[in-house]
C-alpha cells in the first residue's frame, strides 16, 4: 500500500511538467503581442500629420493596452513557472517583481491589472464617445473596471483577514 501511495505522489509531481507547454504558448502569445503592438505603431506613426488628437490619444492608449497584457502575460509565466513547475534562480540584475510571487500576490496584480486594462478601454471609448454615444455601453465601459476594483479590495480584505488570523494563531 505505501509504495502504491508514493508512486501516486510521484506520478502527480512529475505531472506539474504538464504545464510547460501552456507557459511556451503564453510566449508565442506575448510575441504575437508584440507583432501587434508594432504594427498599430507604424501604422499610428505614417498617418500622424493627419490624426486629430482624441484619435491620438486613443491610438496611445490602445497601445498601452497591448503593453499591460504582455506584462500581464509575463507576470502569469514567471509565476506560474515559479510556483507549479520548478523554483527560479535568481541572476543578478532581475527585476524583484518577475520572481517570488507568491498565489496573493498574483491574484492581486492580475485583478489590479486587468481592472486598470478595462478603464483603459473604458477612457478609450468614452473618447469616442462623439463619434458613437450610446448611454448603455458607456455605463457598461465605466462600471467594468469598477467591479474590478471591488474585486480586489475585496481580495485583498481577505487575504488580510487570513494573514491576520495566521499570525494570531502562531
Amino acid at each position: 500500500m505505501r509504495s502504491a501511495e508514493r508512486l501516486l505522489q510521484t506520478l502527480i509531481f512529475v505531472c506539474r511538467w504538464l504545464a510547460a507547454p501552456f507557459l511556451l504558448g503564453l510566449m508565442v502569445a506575448i510575441v504575437l503581442l508584440l507583432y501587434r503592438f508594432v504594427a498599430d505603431l507604424v501604422a499610428l506613426a505614417t498617418r500622424i500629420a493627419s490624426v486629430a488628437w482624441h484619435d491620438l490619444a486613443v491610438a496611445v492608449l490602445n497601445l498601452v493596452d497591448i503593453a499591460l497584457t504582455a506584462n500581464l502575460i509575463l507576470i502569469v509565466i514567471f509565476s506560474g513557472y515559479e510556483n507549479f513547475i520548478a523554483k527560479i534562480e535568481r541572476e543578478k540584475g532581475w527585476p524583484m517583481g518577475l520572481i517570488d510571487i507568491d498565489f496573493i500576490a498574483l491574484k492581486q496584480r492580475v485583478l489590479g491589472t486587468i481592472a486598470v486594462i478595462a478603464a483603459i478601454d473604458g477612457l478609450a471609448w468614452y473618447l469616442d464617445l462623439e463619434e458613437t454615444s450610446d448611454a448603455a455601453k458607456l455605463g457598461w465601459a465605466l462600471g467594468f473596471p469598477l467591479m474590478f476594483v471591488v474585486a480586489l479590495l475585496m481580495l485583498a480584505l481577505a487575504d488580510r483577514l487570513a494573514r491576520d488570523r495566521n499570525d494570531a494563531s502562531r
